[in-house]
């Protein structure tokens, strides 16, 4: 299992540089410049970030090709998926939460920059993991 400590380490850079974009920037413009920001500026604090990383769907040991891409995947252990609308709908999480279940990963960063603030549009989402 990852460590918790690092796991709050770098859910705490990816807020601190989210909240910094989203008082840059404002709210409700693309997603697609949020994410481009967001991974420039996690990639000068030092992780390792990856945009639109495809994720195949393996099942019965078949494999069905490219099932879903992941807005970042950062050091290899955390989904951050981002979005810029008026309101998130429960799809949203239960979207974020397949992708760890696929994934076999324990911790999921949903944001949505579309909220006046990002207190309210910042959410992680949790695998197997005891808060």
């Amino acid at each position: 299992m990852l460590d918790p400590e690092r796991l709050n380490n770098i859910t705490g850079i990816i807020l601190h540089e989210s909240i910094r974009i989203h008082r840059e920037i404002g709210p409700g413009i693309l997603e697609s410049v949020y994410e481009a920001v967001l991974a420039k500026r996690l990639s000068q604090r030092g992780l390792l970030v990856q945009r639109q990383r495809i994720v195949p769907l393996v099942i019965d040991g078949e494999d069905f090709g490219e099932a879903f891409r992941i807005d970042l995947f950062v050091e290899n252990c955390i989904v951050v998926e981002l979005k810029s609308v008026e309101q998130l709908h429960p799809v949203h999480f239960k979207k974020t939460q397949t992708y760890l279940r696929l994934l076999g990963l324990p911790l999921g960063l949903l944001i949505n920059f579309g909220e006046p603030t990002l207190k309210e549009g910042y959410h992680r989402i949790v695998n197997g993991l005891k808060e």
